[in-house]
């Protein structure tokens, strides 16, 4: 629905009322939303609607009318919750910020949501760069394996969105389903501690193939200062895309 003749008017009057400077955030917000932009997501897609997209990629180009960073992992699961309650699909963050399970529901739907927005980022793989912690416990492969297999059974979906490019003359952004059942692969993956790490603890792989030998992903259990898991090398042809949003800024 288009706004009024009146709220137009009451818009404008507002806007005499800031300072300069908020009037140039205001403008910059304004001439982002006329940028070029190109949103598309999967037909069969259960939860980026048509609404969805457009609301988390208007609420993507506003992020960029004052930033050339890539959104972040806290603002991408606000931004998220808000795009789908906004558009009838209900959500919640959890409360914790630091709940190692889910980190919104969806729908009724316990869901980890992840983001990737490395300069090296490559558009065919995914990289996780922290699934979760590993914890003080002892550093052993197959029970720090085990400790990622529990750490799912918190929830039942993974989401990772993706910036792969913020060039500001075509920011690029894509919504990235890992499946579960590709993740619950590693009970049975090829493990390898880095014996010539200088790392303490030693770090390790544990490596997921499929039936020709050919490399799924890889759990890479990094000894670190951190303890934490990442994925490496996650093929993207066995995920699902949802959705794409290509699109110019302001700040170019």
């Amino acid at each position: 629905m288009s706004i009024t003749e009146k709220e137009i008017g009451e818009i404008v009057d507002a806007l005499r009322r800031l300072t300069p400077t908020q009037q140039q955030w205001i403008k910059a917000t304004i001439l982002a939303f006329g940028a070029p932009r190109k949103y598309w997501r999967s037909l069969d897609s259960d939860t980026i609607t048509q609404a969805v997209l457009d609301n988390l990629g208007d609420r993507l180009l506003s992020h960029h009318a004052g930033s050339r960073q890539a959104l972040s992992k806290d603002r991408f699961e606000f931004a998220l919750e808000a795009a789908l309650n906004d558009s009838g699909i209900p959500a919640q963050l959890v409360k914790s910020r630091t709940n190692r399970g889910h980190d919104i529901t969806i729908a009724g739907i316990p869901v980890s949501l992840k983001t990737e927005a490395a300069a090296n980022i490559k558009e065919d793989s995914i990289h996780v760069s922290k699934w979760m912690e590993l914890g003080k416990g002892e550093w052993k492969l197959p029970l720090l394996r085990d400790l990622f297999l529990e750490h799912m059974r918190s929830y039942e979906r993974i989401f990772t969105l993706r910036c792969l490019n913020t060039n500001p003359a075509q920011v690029c952004y894509e919504l990235v389903e890992i499946p579960k059942a590709l993740m619950l692969e590693a009970s049975n993956c090829q493990m390898e501690v880095r014996e010539d790490s200088r790392q303490n603890p030693k770090p390790g792989y544990g490596y997921v193939k499929d039936a020709a030998g050919q490399l799924k992903y890889a759990l890479y259990f990094d000894g670190g200062t951190e303890r934490k898991l990442q994925i490496k090398n996650l093929r993207k042809n066995l995920c699902k895309v949802h959705a794409t949003w290509i699109f110019g800024s302001p700040t170019s």
